[in-house]
């Protein structure tokens, strides 16, 4: 049995509705649902197949900051 991992999600929406969610410390993996229920469903099985498939790296998620420019 694998050793649960956390990771981090950014959830955005997008111009068409639609939910999208990007791993933070695995580059490409995202997915995109309707709902919030439906993508965190995706999110799970998109982060299972990058991790059964990928050499997972240790990026370390520090914080998200809003910049004005």
């Amino acid at each position: 049995m694998r050793k649960k991992r956390q990771f981090h999600v950014i959830i955005e929406r997008g111009e068409d509705g639609y939910y999208i969610g990007s791993v933070v410390e695995l580059p490409g993996c995202h997915t995109q649902a309707r709902t919030l229920k439906e993508l965190d469903k995706r999110i799970k099985k998109v982060m299972e197949l990058y991790v059964d498939s990928e050499e997972v790296g240790s990026t370390q998620f520090i914080t998200v900051k809003k910049v004005k420019i």
